[in-house]
């Protein structure tokens, strides 16, 4: 974990795959205000390695709705700074780099498996302590034997690469936001996607790289990703990279009790905006839980 005497670093982390609801603004209000206290900054990365989903009017509209809600950032895509690039598709070399050590530490396997392959071994949907819906956990019977050659990765990368967890091995990190979080590799989670065959870095390993190459101290974020937390401190340890602190705020749901989504339009900062709702009643309303 990072050090108590570093200066904070805090980031916002949207992708641009759809406008931007009342529950982003929430965690990342709460990021604003975790490193405001802290006397930290926070920055801004673009998320945007998702090509099928991405769209640059999203970008726009992203950038325009954190600064509307009343959201700012000391680094950024917008305004540089000395991390930059701050959109991740210029920060594939970056990605490539990482890959190609847990590569030749032998930590990844090519993996021919299809979604469907695995979800059907797996018999029933993955779900972790808290309810929220995981990826099946990967059959240890798919794996390749150990010490099996690797093949070269390729260029472009025409392969699914999964990250071979440590079987049985508890891990453990206290969470500022729901405390102690544990887990064991292998069995409530399994070897995952770190590259994609379509040659796109998968979430785990980008969001690794890019943390910790900004610094980020702590990383706040939605509780629906707490299982990503512990994929993520074993890419760490599998390249030598200092792990942050982690803050999983609750999830916002609906009127109905469902979970914000991108596709709530009628929650979207841009369409609360068009109805004459003000940042500060939004800001209000966060304040009181």
């Amino acid at each position: 974990m990072s050090s108590p005497s570093q200066p904070y670093r805090g980031r916002l982390a949207p992708s641009p795959t759809g406008y931007l609801h009342l529950g982003h603004a929430r965690t990342f209000w709460i990021a604003q205000e975790r490193a405001r206290v802290r006397g930290g900054v926070i920055i801004l990365r673009n998320e945007d390695l998702d090509a099928t989903r991405f769209r640059l009017d999203f970008v726009d509209a992203m950038l325009t709705d954190l600064r509307w809600v009343g959201l700012s950032w000391a680094e950024g895509p917008d305004v540089g700074g000395p991390h930059a690039p701050y959109n991740q598709q210029a920060r594939r070399p970056l990605y490539r780099a990482a890959l190609a050590r847990l590569h030749a530490a032998e930590l990844i396997f090519p993996c021919t498996r299809s979604r469907r392959d695995v979800i059907e071994a797996a018999g029933a949907p993955h779900e972790g302590p808290d309810g929220i819906a995981d990826e099946p956990v990967y059959p240890a019977a798919f794996r390749p034997a150990e010490g099996t050659p690797l093949p070269p990765l390729g260029d472009p990368i025409t392969t699914n690469w999964r990250f071979r967890v440590p079987d049985g091995e508890e891990l453990r990190f206290t969470d500022g936001a729901c405390g102690e979080q544990r887990a064991i590799s292998g069995r409530d989670f399994g070897d995952f996607l770190v590259w994609r065959k379509d040659d796109v870095p998968s979430y785990q390993l980008a969001c690794v790289v890019d943390d910790a190459a900004m610094g980020i101290t702590e990383v706040v974020r939605g509780a629906d990703l707490i299982r990503s937390t512990f994929r993520q401190l074993l890419l760490y340890r599998a390249l030598g990279l200092p792990s942050p602190a982690f803050y999983h705020c609750p999830l916002m749901n609906d009127e109905k009790g469902e979970r914000l989504a991108k596709r709530h339009d009628a929650l979207s900062l841009r369409t609360l905006r068009e109805r004459g709702v003000t940042p500060e009643s939004i800001i209000r309303q966060f304040n009181h839980g």
